[in-house]
């Protein structure tokens, strides 16, 4: 009996540091391409970069090999690769290609990116000319021979979001008809990150709108009974997704600052819109869009207590400074309405860009 003990405990010995075969050449595998290989690391510095439309921006990419003080082993080529995530996060939408001397960028990005190269290690890419597509994450891949690594870099954009419906009312958007709405006033349809940096910033709004995503959201900050009801917190609320050809809402709709100047025009009578319209190309400019208004408002403390006509026949004021009669309680774009194109006389707001 003690024999077959003996034996028994000498088997248990000889099996517990010695793994099966399978596992013991895949923990061989693992060990030399960590202790021996040159592993590819791919290093982002900062993880959110901040710019503003018109600008340009840097996103920052190194590269390095963890068992070696240079870039790369030497004996392949270095190629890098950039493309923007979108928000489903399935797809992505190239940027920039580099591998030697090839350089190759996409779409919108073309003549507007290009590698920093500032060392052999550098894969920083830099942005010119900002555009309000351009705001989002981006990926930074490199790859050498069969290693590969990437780092993700956001992209912030210094703006204002607001809500927007058309003259036709409340909930009369499909998504794609929000997208061309935002278009048309200067902006982009919001993403949730936009909207929920606003909300935190004191955006209230009851009106549910569509967001780049696809979503339908609403910033609520001070919670009441006809927006989810007075004793919910406050919070962005969420509808869901919904389908983007069917369903209507409004929209949250972003701008960023521009490169032009934005002013109430001085004239010696009201006018009618068509008259407005008219006034501003006299004057060298044209009828100004609402998110200029509210880019004007918001980042540049434009105030002022006059109603006036906007390019989508809209009547509106910027309020940086409450006062009575002028918006007593709060900053705000003051929104007047839709009224009669040809009848009701007000001011109006212009727009003259810079060359």
């Amino acid at each position: 009996m003690m024999s077959l003990l003996f034996l028994v405990l000498i088997a248990i010995c000889w099996a517990e540091p010695h793994p099966d075969n399978s596992s013991l050449e895949h923990e061989r595998i693992i060990h030399i391409q960590e202790e021996n290989g040159p592993r590819l690391l791919v290093v982002a510095e900062q993880a959110k970069i901040f710019s503003q439309r018109g600008g340009n921006v840097t996103l920052p990419c190194k590269f390095y090999h963890e068992h070696t003080s240079t870039a790369g082993s030497g004996t392949h080529k270095i190629r890098v690769k950039w493309t923007k995530l979108t928000s489903d996060y399935l797809k992505e939408v190239d940027v920039f290609v580099a591998m030697g001397h090839h350089r190759k960028s996409y779409g919108k990005y073309q003549g507007r990116v290009f590698l920093r190269e500032s060392s052999e290690n550098d894969a920083s890419l830099v942005i010119t000319n900002i555009m309000l597509e351009d705001y989002g994450r981006y990926k930074c891949e490199v790859i050498e021979g069969l290693e590969d690594d990437t780092a993700v870099v956001a992209l912030n954009l210094e703006g204002v979001v607001f809500p927007y419906s058309p003259r036709l009312g409340r909930y009369n958007l499909n998504f794609h008809e929000a997208q061309q709405a935002c278009l048309d006033q200067d902006s982009i349809i919001a993403s949730f990150d936009q909207l929920y940096e606003a909300w935190r910033s004191g955006l209230d709004w009851c009106n549910a709108g569509w967001l780049s995503d696809g979503s339908v959201q609403y910033p609520i900050t001070k919670p009441r009974e006809p927006c989810g009801g007075k004793n919910t917190v406050p919070g962005v609320r969420n509808y869901g997704f919904w389908d983007k050809d069917k369903s209507q809402y409004d929209v949250f709709c972003f701008t960023s600052n521009f490169n032009g100047r934005f002013y109430y025009l001085i004239h010696p009578t009201k006018l009618t819109y068509d008259e407005a319209v008219q006034a501003c190309l006299k004057d060298g400019a044209q009828i100004a869009k609402v998110g200029q208004i509210f880019a004007a408002w918001k980042l540049l403390g434009y105030d002022r207590c006059d109603a006036g006509w906007l390019a989508d026949g809209s009547v509106r004021y910027p309020i940086s400074r409450p006062r009575k009669r002028c918006s007593p309680n709060e900053a705000a774009v003051r929104f007047v309405g839709f009224p009669d194109k040809k009848h009701k006389l007000y001011g109006v707001y212009c727009f003259r860009a810079y060359n």
